[in-house]
């Protein structure tokens, strides 16, 4: 493993998926999955993908018949995981497919909301690019479900766009991170309902002003990057775990640190923290990959990290806070 998984004492929670391809009737690949923690629970939200998907021999998508579907799992420890029910379904009327659901917590308006963004895959036939889809949730007895007011598409209109994350700033104002390739961008809005009702204009004064509002670009020789999980708050600063596809193309777990009151950048780490090791990351439908899509912060100061592998299942690490920000700082310090 790489020097900086080390110094992060960053651990894999089992040497197997906490959930693994074929875990649910109907479903091959599952992956690429969001996390909260609730009533006790994690809530694994997991993009699964309908059985009868094949390999295209021809020019094109890499697979034909691909439809996701968000699937939700629950654990008591973080390693074992049951299959609680499919929250979201594609359908040609509404999301055709649902990709990469992170789920957080925003405070906006004195009220918490839980949202969950993911990348609103349009149906192939109509031409039309990928962008960042938001749905409100609500908890029911035991489980989460969709608010009747859900289905929101936000960023600019005819971009391809995805990789969104939402958070706090210090002051309570709402920021996005999101993803025109191949640099994650930053934008900061009053509250969730004015992120919800930005419009093609606000839109347009963002793409104008695209280098301001970016927030980190690949490193030198990478061909891209995204936000993974929502960041973490931190005494110092923001966790932001993120992956980035390397020009050999294989995709790794970073961190950087954001500015609590602005939501810049403040450290990072220059290596990956993961890196695709185990056989079920390193082969599957993509091979190499390692994606982070969800973080929690328990109480001791661990935080549990969940992530796609080789785009089939999910694993799962922990590090610890403290070992992370000693990491960039110590980083801040070198440049």
């Amino acid at each position: 493993m790489l020097a900086d998984m080390s110094s992060v004492n960053l651990r894999r929670v089992s040497t197997e998926p906490i959930v693994a391809p074929d875990a649910v009737p109907g479903y091959g690949a599952i992956f690429n999955a969001g996390v909260i923690h609730h009533d006790g629970i994690l809530h694994l939200f997991a993009r699964g993908i309908r059985n009868g998907y094949r390999r295209n021999g021809d020019t094109g998508p890499r697979f034909i018949d691909y439809i996701s579907d968000v699937l939700v799992f629950t654990s008591s420890d973080g390693i074992h995981y049951e299959f609680q029910q499919v929250l979201a379904r594609g359908s040609s009327d509404t999301v055709f497919s649902y990709e990469d659901p992170r789920v957080q917590r925003v405070h906006s308006d004195g009220q918490e909301h839980i949202v969950m963004t993911y990348t609103h895959f349009p149906d192939p036939s109509h031409g039309s690019p990928w962008q960042i889809g938001l749905d409100r949730l609500i908890y029911e007895v035991d489980r989460f479900v969709l608010h009747t007011d859900s289905g929101h598409i936000i960023g600019p209109a005819g971009y391809e766009n995805k990789d969104a994350v939402i958070f706090n700033l210090s002051d309570g104002r709402v920021a996005l991170i999101h993803r025109l390739h191949p640099d994650m961008q930053l934008a900061v809005f009053d509250s969730l309902d004015a992120l919800l009702r930005s419009d093609e204009s606000y839109w347009r004064l963002h793409l104008d002003e695209l280098d301001h509002h970016t927030l980190l670009r690949p490193s030198p020789g990478a061909l891209g990057i995204g936000a993974g999980a929502p960041p973490l708050h931190t005494e110092h600063g923001l966790l932001l775990f993120f992956h980035e596809r390397n020009s050999d193309g294989v995709y790794t777990m970073n961190v950087a640190l954001l500015d609590h009151d602005t939501g810049r950048i403040a450290g990072k780490l220059a290596d990956p923290i993961l890196t695709p090791e185990l056989p079920w990351e390193r082969w599957g439908d993509v091979d190499d990959v390692v994606f982070v899509g969800g973080a929690h912060r328990f109480g001791d100061g661990t935080i549990y990290l969940t992530y796609g592998a080789a785009d089939c299942a999910v694993g799962a690490v922990t590090a610890h806070e403290t070992d992370l920000l000693l990491a960039l700082q110590a980083s801040m310090g070198e440049h």
